[in-house]
């Protein structure tokens, strides 16, 4: 392709003003000199510091995100085969080493950092693959990407696309394809109804595969409110798989909810969802006195934006307090965070400071986040972003 650099041709250079001290494979604009001839965005370049040869990547002038570190091996050559061998090494991970396939057909392929592709997100649903890009560079590889896993999962369709936001700050124009239609997924025997583009940005929220399996265990015969249901991923395993008596979902978006209702019935679920903003259903509720045995929280994201911390912060203080005071007295409550920006430590403390305002004693029994089809490196934290705090609420 037209972007690719024959191996033998040399490359850009752009050098660092520091010393580099960091195996993390961003690199900020602060830190990056600023070329006399600046490359286009997403163009790959090699990168020095002060002391000489440190790695390769993507350079992109215009992004806060200037450099996206792909290799620090100088042999390795960012071309098709490298492109080829990353995907391949990612598919194993959940094929052969996870064998996700004996237990759903809907699962991240891809999780960016987390398999040295940053900017770079591939779900797979049935036989649609879905790719979200990150990166001016990313981009300029689609069709590699296609092309390998076209060879990995023949007969794939493909549906592909980039924030506005994205776009924006990577200096890039990414033509989304037309949208695929819905399919049905399986996970544990549950079927759900998947529409790529729509809502939540690749079609559904694969990453909490394994907390709602975890979740059903603790349903047979409760009473179950799942609070910012979505399309009912947690409220229909409680019912079809964990058997609960009872099962309410709550969500404000009238369309998920719908998908929802579709996703109950293709298990033959009994649910009751209500479209209704969660903080005055709650404190009506506390008012009547009405607990559940066991009650879920997983709101959306809460902010991309460092400054915005404490206001998000505040705002799962606020949730967590008042579903914690509709949990039955000895029952179980799952609260969770997907914003990347809250670590593990951060949201643990929102949720006892939580805990103490409410009145209650939370007994924490268990942590998790995202499936192993979501990975991380040590060395990159901010792939963890799903967190989920299990308790038992006194």
């Amino acid at each position: 392709m037209s972007d690719t650099a024959s191996p033998a041709a040399p490359l850009p250079t752009i050098r660092l003003k520091i010393e580099r001290r960091s195996s993390h494979p961003w690199i900020f604009q602060k830190m990056v000199e600023k070329p006399f001839q600046k490359p286009p965005p997403g163009t790959i370049v090699d990168i020095e510091d002060l002391g000489g040869w440190v790695g390769r990547g993507f350079y992109n002038g215009h992004s806060r995100i200037s450099l996206r570190v792909l290799t620090s091996n100088r042999d390795e050559v960012i071309d098709a085969d490298f492109f080829r061998r990353k995907l391949t090494q990612a598919v194993a991970l959940r094929r052969d080493m996870h064998q996700l396939d004996t237990v759903t057909n809907a699962y991240r392929l891809v999780h960016s950092e987390g398999d040295g592709l940053s900017g770079l997100v591939v779900d797979r649903f049935g036989d649609i693959i879905v790719l979200e890009f990150f990166s001016a560079g990313m981009w300029k590889w689609r069709e590699v990407i296609k092309e390998v896993f076209l060879e990995l999962f023949p007969g794939t369709r493909f549906y592909w696309f980039a924030e506005e936001h994205v776009q924006k700050q990577e200096s890039f124009d990414c033509w989304a394809t037309e949208l695929p239609g819905s399919v049905d997924i399986v996970e544990h025997g549950v079927r759900f109804k998947v529409q790529p583009g729509a809502k939540h940005k690749t079609g559904f929220f694969v990453d909490q595969r394994d907390n709602r399996h975890y979740l059903s265990r603790f349903t047979p015969g409760k009473k179950v409110l799942d609070i910012c249901c979505n399309t009912g991923g947690f409220a229909v395993y409680a019912k079809s798989i964990g058997k609960a008596e009872e099962t309410v979902g709550l969500d404000l978006d009238e369309e998920c909810l719908e998908t929802a209702k579709q996703n109950a019935n293709l298990n033959q679920a009994r649910v009751k969802f209500v479209q209704t903003d969660l903080y005055p259903w709650l404190r009506d509720s506390i008012a009547r006195q009405q607990f559940f045995d066991v009650v879920i929280l997983d709101p959306a994201k809460q902010t991309r934006d460092r400054e915005e911390i404490d206001l998000a912060l505040k705002q799962y203080l606020d949730m967590n307090r008042l579903a914690m005071q509709v949990v039955a007295p000895g029952g179980v409550f799952l609260t969770c965070s997907c914003t990347g920006l809250i670590s593990e430590d951060l949201f643990i403390d929102c949720v006892r400071r939580a805990a103490w305002q409410a009145g209650r004693v939370l007994q924490v029994f268990h942590l998790s986040g995202a499936g192993p089809d979501h990975p991380y490196y040590a060395h990159v934290r901010e792939s963890r972003y799903l967190k989920a705090v299990w308790g038992r609420l006194l």
